[in-house]
Protein backbone atom coordinates (compact mmCIF):
# COMPACT_ATOMS: atom_id res chain seq x y z
CA UNK A 1 0.00 0.00 0.00
CA UNK A 2 2.95 2.27 0.79
CA UNK A 3 4.86 1.61 -2.15
CA UNK A 4 1.47 1.89 -4.29
CA UNK A 5 1.19 5.99 -3.16
CA UNK A 6 4.52 6.46 -3.46
CA UNK A 7 4.42 6.18 -6.94
CA UNK A 8 1.38 8.70 -7.00
CA UNK A 9 3.03 10.97 -5.26
CA UNK A 10 6.37 10.46 -7.77
CA UNK A 11 3.83 11.33 -10.86
CA UNK A 12 2.21 14.43 -9.68
CA UNK A 13 5.20 16.78 -9.95
CA UNK A 14 5.32 15.15 -13.95
CA UNK A 15 1.47 16.31 -14.49
CA UNK A 16 2.00 20.30 -12.59
CA UNK A 17 4.99 20.95 -15.03
CA UNK A 18 2.95 19.74 -18.26
CA UNK A 19 0.32 21.43 -17.63
CA UNK A 20 2.18 24.81 -16.71
CA UNK A 21 4.19 24.35 -19.87
CA UNK A 22 0.42 24.07 -21.71
CA UNK A 23 -0.97 27.19 -20.35
CA UNK A 24 2.11 29.04 -21.33
CA UNK A 25 1.93 27.97 -24.63
CA UNK A 26 -1.56 29.26 -25.10
CA UNK A 27 -0.71 32.49 -23.85
CA UNK A 28 2.31 32.75 -26.35
CA UNK A 29 -0.31 32.29 -29.19
CA UNK A 30 -2.61 34.36 -27.81
CA UNK A 31 0.13 37.12 -27.98
CA UNK A 32 1.33 36.15 -31.06
CA UNK A 33 -2.15 36.88 -32.20
CA UNK A 34 -2.92 40.15 -30.00
CA UNK A 35 0.51 41.13 -31.69
CA UNK A 36 -0.25 40.67 -35.13
CA UNK A 37 -3.59 42.14 -34.73
CA UNK A 38 -2.40 45.78 -33.44
CA UNK A 39 0.30 45.77 -35.72
CA UNK A 40 -1.60 44.72 -39.04
CA UNK A 41 -0.94 47.66 -41.33
CA UNK A 42 3.15 47.12 -40.43
CA UNK A 43 2.46 43.75 -42.35
CA UNK A 44 0.57 44.87 -45.33
CA UNK A 45 2.52 45.11 -48.65
CA UNK A 46 2.15 48.19 -50.86
CA UNK A 47 -0.10 47.41 -53.57
CA UNK A 48 1.65 48.07 -57.28
CA UNK A 49 -1.73 50.69 -58.27
CA UNK A 50 -0.78 52.69 -55.15
CA UNK A 51 1.16 55.81 -54.55
CA UNK A 52 2.52 56.74 -51.34
CA UNK A 53 3.62 59.97 -50.30
CA UNK A 54 5.49 60.89 -47.09
CA UNK A 55 5.61 64.01 -45.65
CA UNK A 56 6.98 65.37 -42.33
CA UNK A 57 4.36 66.80 -40.85
CA UNK A 58 5.40 70.11 -37.87
CA UNK A 59 5.11 68.10 -34.15
CA UNK A 60 2.06 71.11 -33.16
CA UNK A 61 -0.37 69.48 -36.08
CA UNK A 62 0.14 65.59 -34.72
CA UNK A 63 -2.10 64.55 -32.17
CA UNK A 64 -0.68 63.70 -29.01
CA UNK A 65 -1.50 59.64 -29.43
CA UNK A 66 1.16 60.08 -32.81
CA UNK A 67 4.53 59.89 -31.75
CA UNK A 68 6.69 62.97 -33.41
CA UNK A 69 9.21 60.42 -34.68
CA UNK A 70 6.19 58.81 -37.11
CA UNK A 71 5.67 60.35 -40.02
CA UNK A 72 2.41 60.92 -41.77
CA UNK A 73 1.42 58.62 -44.66
CA UNK A 74 -1.02 60.20 -47.48
CA UNK A 75 -2.12 57.22 -49.86
CA UNK A 76 -3.11 59.08 -53.34
CA UNK A 77 -5.96 57.25 -55.38
CA UNK A 78 -4.38 56.32 -58.61
CA UNK A 79 -6.20 57.05 -62.11
CA UNK A 80 -6.74 52.79 -62.71
CA UNK A 81 -8.67 52.94 -59.40
CA UNK A 82 -10.71 55.80 -59.92
CA UNK A 83 -14.48 55.36 -59.67
CA UNK A 84 -16.38 56.54 -62.93
CA UNK A 85 -19.73 57.61 -63.38
CA UNK A 86 -21.32 55.12 -65.92
CA UNK A 87 -22.16 57.72 -68.98
CA UNK A 88 -25.83 57.76 -69.29
CA UNK A 89 -27.06 58.89 -73.07
CA UNK A 90 -29.35 61.86 -72.66
CA UNK A 91 -33.07 61.81 -73.25
CA UNK A 92 -34.48 63.56 -75.98
CA UNK A 93 -36.86 65.90 -75.03
CA UNK A 94 -40.00 65.22 -76.18
CA UNK A 95 -42.24 67.92 -78.52
CA UNK A 96 -45.95 67.50 -78.64
CA UNK A 97 -45.72 70.19 -81.83
CA UNK A 98 -43.86 71.28 -84.58
CA UNK A 99 -43.40 74.30 -86.45
CA UNK A 100 -43.20 74.98 -90.01
CA UNK A 101 -42.49 78.84 -90.47
CA UNK A 102 -42.67 80.45 -94.51
CA UNK A 103 -41.98 83.47 -95.97
CA UNK A 104 -42.37 84.91 -99.38
CA UNK A 105 -39.21 86.55 -101.79
CA UNK A 106 -35.84 87.54 -100.77
CA UNK A 107 -33.47 88.93 -103.20
CA UNK A 108 -29.01 89.00 -102.42
CA UNK A 109 -28.30 90.47 -105.81
CA UNK A 110 -25.95 93.47 -105.13
CA UNK A 111 -27.02 95.36 -107.45
CA UNK A 112 -30.24 95.97 -106.16
CA UNK A 113 -31.34 98.32 -103.02
CA UNK A 114 -31.80 95.09 -100.18
CA UNK A 115 -28.39 94.26 -100.52
CA UNK A 116 -26.71 97.73 -101.39
CA UNK A 117 -28.13 98.78 -97.99
CA UNK A 118 -27.04 95.45 -96.20
CA UNK A 119 -23.40 95.49 -97.21
CA UNK A 120 -23.66 99.46 -96.11
CA UNK A 121 -24.44 98.03 -92.98
CA UNK A 122 -21.43 95.34 -92.77
CA UNK A 123 -23.50 92.95 -94.33
CA UNK A 124 -24.86 90.98 -91.50
CA UNK A 125 -28.57 89.92 -92.53
CA UNK A 126 -29.78 89.77 -89.32
CA UNK A 127 -29.31 93.95 -88.95
CA UNK A 128 -32.37 93.20 -91.89
CA UNK A 129 -34.94 92.01 -89.42
CA UNK A 130 -35.94 93.04 -85.90
CA UNK A 131 -35.61 91.34 -82.84
CA UNK A 132 -39.47 89.84 -83.20
CA UNK A 133 -39.22 88.26 -86.72
CA UNK A 134 -35.76 86.69 -85.64
CA UNK A 135 -36.81 84.73 -82.59
CA UNK A 136 -39.98 83.36 -84.97
CA UNK A 137 -37.46 82.36 -87.94
CA UNK A 138 -34.60 81.00 -85.58
CA UNK A 139 -36.76 79.21 -83.55
CA UNK A 140 -38.91 77.22 -85.84
CA UNK A 141 -38.43 73.50 -86.12
CA UNK A 142 -38.26 74.46 -90.54
CA UNK A 143 -38.01 77.86 -91.86
CA UNK A 144 -38.73 77.98 -95.77
CA UNK A 145 -38.55 80.70 -98.04
CA UNK A 146 -38.47 81.69 -101.71
CA UNK A 147 -35.02 81.84 -103.33
CA UNK A 148 -35.65 84.24 -105.99
CA UNK A 149 -32.60 84.45 -107.97
CA UNK A 150 -29.50 82.06 -108.66
CA UNK A 151 -26.28 81.68 -106.82
CA UNK A 152 -23.11 82.78 -109.34
CA UNK A 153 -20.05 84.09 -110.86
CA UNK A 154 -20.36 83.14 -113.90
CA UNK A 155 -22.91 83.70 -117.03
CA UNK A 156 -24.92 86.15 -118.79
CA UNK A 157 -27.84 88.11 -117.75
CA UNK A 158 -30.87 86.89 -120.40
CA UNK A 159 -31.58 89.38 -123.06
CA UNK A 160 -34.26 91.63 -123.45
CA UNK A 161 -35.89 90.55 -119.51
CA UNK A 162 -36.72 93.37 -117.65
CA UNK A 163 -34.89 92.45 -114.14
CA UNK A 164 -32.25 89.76 -113.65
CA UNK A 165 -31.12 88.54 -110.47
CA UNK A 166 -27.78 87.30 -109.73
CA UNK A 167 -26.27 86.70 -106.02
CA UNK A 168 -22.71 85.92 -104.94
CA UNK A 169 -21.67 82.37 -104.06
CA UNK A 170 -20.51 83.18 -100.68
CA UNK A 171 -23.89 85.52 -99.81
CA UNK A 172 -25.65 81.62 -99.58
CA UNK A 173 -24.93 81.53 -95.70
CA UNK A 174 -26.62 84.56 -95.03
CA UNK A 175 -29.96 81.90 -95.20
CA UNK A 176 -28.22 80.12 -92.23
CA UNK A 177 -27.88 83.33 -90.52
CA UNK A 178 -31.38 83.69 -90.07
CA UNK A 179 -32.24 79.93 -89.64
CA UNK A 180 -33.09 78.99 -93.44
CA UNK A 181 -33.67 75.65 -93.65
CA UNK A 182 -35.32 74.96 -97.29
CA UNK A 183 -35.81 77.05 -99.88
CA UNK A 184 -38.07 77.24 -103.14
CA UNK A 185 -36.57 77.47 -106.23
CA UNK A 186 -39.49 77.23 -108.54
CA UNK A 187 -39.11 80.81 -109.89
CA UNK A 188 -38.85 82.90 -112.91
CA UNK A 189 -35.86 84.13 -111.83
CA UNK A 190 -32.79 81.09 -111.27
CA UNK A 191 -32.15 80.90 -114.74
CA UNK A 192 -31.73 84.97 -115.44
CA UNK A 193 -28.41 83.96 -116.11
CA UNK A 194 -28.58 80.95 -117.95
CA UNK A 195 -27.26 76.87 -117.84
CA UNK A 196 -24.24 77.65 -115.83
CA UNK A 197 -25.39 79.96 -113.06
CA UNK A 198 -28.48 77.68 -112.21
CA UNK A 199 -26.45 74.59 -111.84
CA UNK A 200 -23.80 76.57 -109.35
CA UNK A 201 -26.97 77.58 -107.52
CA UNK A 202 -27.87 74.17 -107.36
CA UNK A 203 -23.85 73.26 -106.08
CA UNK A 204 -23.94 75.87 -103.49
CA UNK A 205 -27.00 75.16 -101.75
CA UNK A 206 -25.49 71.28 -101.65
CA UNK A 207 -22.13 72.48 -100.44
CA UNK A 208 -24.06 74.64 -97.58
CA UNK A 209 -26.46 72.09 -96.62
CA UNK A 210 -29.33 73.59 -97.41
CA UNK A 211 -32.35 71.48 -99.66
CA UNK A 212 -34.31 73.01 -102.19
CA UNK A 213 -37.08 71.87 -104.06
CA UNK A 214 -38.87 73.02 -107.28
CA UNK A 215 -35.62 72.71 -109.68
CA UNK A 216 -32.99 70.30 -110.77
CA UNK A 217 -30.21 68.99 -112.87
CA UNK A 218 -32.91 67.21 -114.46
CA UNK A 219 -36.73 66.55 -114.05
CA UNK A 220 -36.55 63.67 -111.58
CA UNK A 221 -34.27 65.96 -109.49
CA UNK A 222 -36.65 69.05 -110.48
CA UNK A 223 -40.19 67.07 -109.02
CA UNK A 224 -39.17 64.97 -106.54
CA UNK A 225 -40.23 65.71 -102.76
CA UNK A 226 -37.42 66.49 -100.06
CA UNK A 227 -38.34 64.64 -97.31
CA UNK A 228 -37.44 65.46 -93.48
CA UNK A 229 -38.54 63.46 -90.00
CA UNK A 230 -39.14 65.53 -86.67
CA UNK A 231 -40.67 64.04 -83.66
CA UNK A 232 -41.89 61.38 -85.34
CA UNK A 233 -43.30 62.95 -88.10
CA UNK A 234 -42.60 62.78 -92.11
CA UNK A 235 -42.62 65.73 -93.82
CA UNK A 236 -42.34 66.47 -97.51
CA UNK A 237 -41.92 69.08 -99.15
CA UNK A 238 -42.91 69.98 -103.12
CA UNK A 239 -42.29 73.09 -105.30
CA UNK A 240 -43.64 73.69 -108.85
CA UNK A 241 -44.14 77.30 -110.62
CA UNK A 242 -46.49 78.51 -113.34
CA UNK A 243 -44.59 81.70 -114.25
CA UNK A 244 -43.62 83.26 -116.66
CA UNK A 245 -47.14 81.77 -118.44
CA UNK A 246 -45.08 81.22 -122.07
CA UNK A 247 -44.85 78.96 -124.15
CA UNK A 248 -41.68 79.61 -124.35
CA UNK A 249 -40.37 80.98 -121.21
CA UNK A 250 -37.20 82.52 -119.94
CA UNK A 251 -36.90 80.07 -116.84
CA UNK A 252 -36.85 76.93 -118.83
CA UNK A 253 -38.49 73.88 -117.47
CA UNK A 254 -36.04 71.15 -116.76
CA UNK A 255 -36.14 67.96 -118.72
CA UNK A 256 -34.64 64.45 -118.51
CA UNK A 257 -31.75 65.84 -120.03
CA UNK A 258 -31.13 69.23 -119.17
CA UNK A 259 -31.79 71.52 -115.50
CA UNK A 260 -34.25 73.72 -115.11
CA UNK A 261 -37.59 74.29 -112.78
CA UNK A 262 -40.09 72.30 -112.71
CA UNK A 263 -43.00 73.86 -113.81
CA UNK A 264 -46.91 73.59 -113.54
CA UNK A 265 -49.13 75.74 -115.84
CA UNK A 266 -50.56 72.23 -116.95
CA UNK A 267 -50.97 70.96 -113.36
CA UNK A 268 -50.48 67.03 -114.20
CA UNK A 269 -47.04 66.73 -113.24
CA UNK A 270 -47.41 68.37 -110.34
CA UNK A 271 -50.52 66.56 -108.82
CA UNK A 272 -48.48 63.43 -109.46
CA UNK A 273 -45.85 64.60 -107.52
CA UNK A 274 -48.21 65.68 -104.68
CA UNK A 275 -49.66 62.30 -104.99
CA UNK A 276 -46.00 60.69 -104.78
CA UNK A 277 -45.07 63.21 -101.34
CA UNK A 278 -48.44 61.57 -99.70
CA UNK A 279 -47.81 57.82 -100.18
CA UNK A 280 -44.68 58.35 -98.75
CA UNK A 281 -45.24 60.91 -95.63
CA UNK A 282 -47.53 62.42 -92.61
CA UNK A 283 -47.41 65.58 -94.00
CA UNK A 284 -47.50 67.26 -97.71
CA UNK A 285 -46.80 70.92 -98.16
CA UNK A 286 -47.14 71.98 -101.68
CA UNK A 287 -44.99 75.64 -102.40
CA UNK A 288 -45.90 77.12 -105.92
CA UNK A 289 -45.07 80.04 -107.76
CA UNK A 290 -48.06 81.35 -109.41
CA UNK A 291 -50.43 84.26 -109.66
CA UNK A 292 -50.56 87.86 -110.91
CA UNK A 293 -47.83 90.40 -110.16
CA UNK A 294 -48.80 93.31 -108.01
CA UNK A 295 -52.61 92.81 -107.31
CA UNK A 296 -54.12 90.96 -104.32
CA UNK A 297 -56.81 89.37 -106.69
CA UNK A 298 -56.05 85.99 -107.25
CA UNK A 299 -56.43 84.28 -110.77
CA UNK A 300 -58.21 82.14 -112.13
CA UNK A 301 -55.38 79.69 -112.35
CA UNK A 302 -55.00 79.67 -108.80
CA UNK A 303 -58.69 79.53 -108.25
CA UNK A 304 -58.79 76.35 -110.35
CA UNK A 305 -55.24 74.90 -109.58
CA UNK A 306 -55.68 74.92 -105.53
CA UNK A 307 -58.12 72.72 -105.34
CA UNK A 308 -56.73 70.37 -107.29
CA UNK A 309 -53.70 69.80 -105.20
CA UNK A 310 -55.86 69.87 -102.08
CA UNK A 311 -57.34 66.50 -103.62
CA UNK A 312 -54.05 65.23 -104.54
CA UNK A 313 -53.01 65.09 -101.16
CA UNK A 314 -50.97 68.56 -99.93
CA UNK A 315 -51.80 69.06 -96.37
CA UNK A 316 -50.92 72.73 -96.47
CA UNK A 317 -50.40 75.21 -99.57
CA UNK A 318 -48.24 77.89 -99.81
CA UNK A 319 -48.02 80.24 -102.36
CA UNK A 320 -45.73 83.24 -103.96
CA UNK A 321 -44.90 85.51 -106.60
CA UNK A 322 -47.13 88.41 -107.10
CA UNK A 323 -45.00 90.31 -104.30
CA UNK A 324 -47.76 92.01 -102.02
CA UNK A 325 -50.20 89.41 -100.24
CA UNK A 326 -53.34 87.86 -101.66
CA UNK A 327 -56.16 85.63 -99.53
CA UNK A 328 -55.96 83.07 -97.06
CA UNK A 329 -58.75 80.11 -97.87
CA UNK A 330 -59.86 76.86 -96.81
CA UNK A 331 -59.77 74.63 -99.95
CA UNK A 332 -61.44 71.68 -99.47
CA UNK A 333 -60.41 71.54 -96.02
CA UNK A 334 -56.37 72.48 -96.54
CA UNK A 335 -55.68 76.04 -95.90
CA UNK A 336 -53.65 78.01 -98.51
CA UNK A 337 -52.45 81.16 -98.20
CA UNK A 338 -52.27 82.65 -102.27
CA UNK A 339 -49.25 84.82 -101.84
CA UNK A 340 -46.98 85.48 -99.13
CA UNK A 341 -45.48 89.09 -100.39
CA UNK A 342 -42.34 89.83 -100.25
CA UNK A 343 -40.29 89.60 -97.21
CA UNK A 344 -36.66 90.72 -97.91
CA UNK A 345 -36.66 91.93 -101.90
CA UNK A 346 -36.74 95.79 -102.09
CA UNK A 347 -36.68 99.02 -100.62
CA UNK A 348 -40.71 99.23 -101.38
CA UNK A 349 -42.88 99.68 -98.23
CA UNK A 350 -45.32 97.47 -98.19
CA UNK A 351 -47.19 94.74 -95.86
CA UNK A 352 -45.96 91.23 -95.56
CA UNK A 353 -46.05 88.30 -93.17
CA UNK A 354 -44.51 85.13 -91.74
CA UNK A 355 -46.79 81.85 -91.94
CA UNK A 356 -46.99 79.48 -89.07
CA UNK A 357 -48.28 75.94 -89.45
CA UNK A 358 -48.04 73.77 -86.17
CA UNK A 359 -48.74 70.36 -86.05
CA UNK A 360 -49.71 68.14 -83.65
CA UNK A 361 -46.90 64.92 -83.23
CA UNK A 362 -49.51 62.27 -82.00
CA UNK A 363 -51.86 63.12 -84.60
CA UNK A 364 -49.77 64.25 -87.18
CA UNK A 365 -52.24 66.65 -88.31
CA UNK A 366 -52.35 70.58 -88.87
CA UNK A 367 -52.95 71.75 -85.37
CA UNK A 368 -52.93 75.42 -86.37
CA UNK A 369 -52.58 78.07 -88.93
CA UNK A 370 -51.20 81.52 -87.97
CA UNK A 371 -50.55 84.71 -90.44
CA UNK A 372 -48.13 86.83 -88.20
CA UNK A 373 -47.67 90.33 -90.07
CA UNK A 374 -44.82 91.91 -91.09
CA UNK A 375 -43.77 95.24 -92.56
CA UNK A 376 -41.02 95.99 -95.33
CA UNK A 377 -39.65 99.15 -95.31
CA UNK A 378 -36.17 101.05 -95.77
CA UNK A 379 -34.88 97.54 -97.05
CA UNK A 380 -35.86 96.14 -93.50
CA UNK A 381 -38.51 93.81 -92.45
CA UNK A 382 -40.20 94.27 -88.93
CA UNK A 383 -42.58 92.07 -86.75
CA UNK A 384 -45.80 94.32 -86.57
CA UNK A 385 -47.54 94.93 -82.98
CA UNK A 386 -50.36 96.78 -81.65
CA UNK A 387 -52.31 99.01 -84.02
CA UNK A 388 -50.68 97.98 -87.25
CA UNK A 389 -50.72 94.24 -86.66
CA UNK A 390 -54.86 94.91 -86.16
CA UNK A 391 -54.74 96.90 -89.48
CA UNK A 392 -52.95 94.36 -91.49
CA UNK A 393 -55.07 91.39 -89.76
CA UNK A 394 -58.45 93.65 -90.95
CA UNK A 395 -56.58 93.84 -94.14
CA UNK A 396 -56.35 89.80 -94.66
CA UNK A 397 -59.59 89.93 -93.42
CA UNK A 398 -61.11 91.86 -95.87
CA UNK A 399 -59.20 89.52 -98.91
CA UNK A 400 -60.47 86.20 -96.63
CA UNK A 401 -64.32 86.40 -96.96
CA UNK A 402 -64.64 82.47 -96.42
CA UNK A 403 -62.25 81.81 -93.20
CA UNK A 404 -62.33 83.71 -89.79
CA UNK A 405 -58.89 85.20 -88.63
CA UNK A 406 -58.79 86.04 -85.01
CA UNK A 407 -57.02 89.30 -83.45
CA UNK A 408 -53.21 86.80 -83.19
CA UNK A 409 -53.56 85.83 -86.57
CA UNK A 410 -54.93 82.33 -86.00
CA UNK A 411 -56.84 80.92 -88.51
CA UNK A 412 -60.81 79.37 -88.48
CA UNK A 413 -62.95 77.89 -90.55
CA UNK A 414 -66.11 79.95 -91.51
CA UNK A 415 -67.53 78.38 -94.23
CA UNK A 416 -66.62 75.90 -97.29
Amino acid sequence: MASHLRQRKDKCPKRVIKTILIILLILAAIATVVFFVLNKDSFIPERETMSVTIEETPAEYVEETIPESLPIIKVEQTESESVSEPETEPVPEYKPEITLTFAGDILFDPNYAIMASMLQRGGDITTSFDEGLMEIMTGSDLFMLNNEFPYSDRGEPLPEKQFTFRAKPEYVTKLLDIGVDIVGLANNHLNDHGQDAMLDTFDILDSAGIPYVGAGRNIEEANKPYYIELEGVKIAFVAATQIERLNNPDTVAATETSPGVFRCLDPTGFIDSIKEAKENSDFVVAFVHWGTEGTEKTDWYQDEQAPLYAGAGADLIIGDHPHVLQKIDIVEGVPCIYSLGNYLFNSSSLDTCLVQATIDTESKTLKSFRFIPAYQSGCKTKKLDGSEKERVIRYMRSLSDSVEIDDEGYLYLSKS
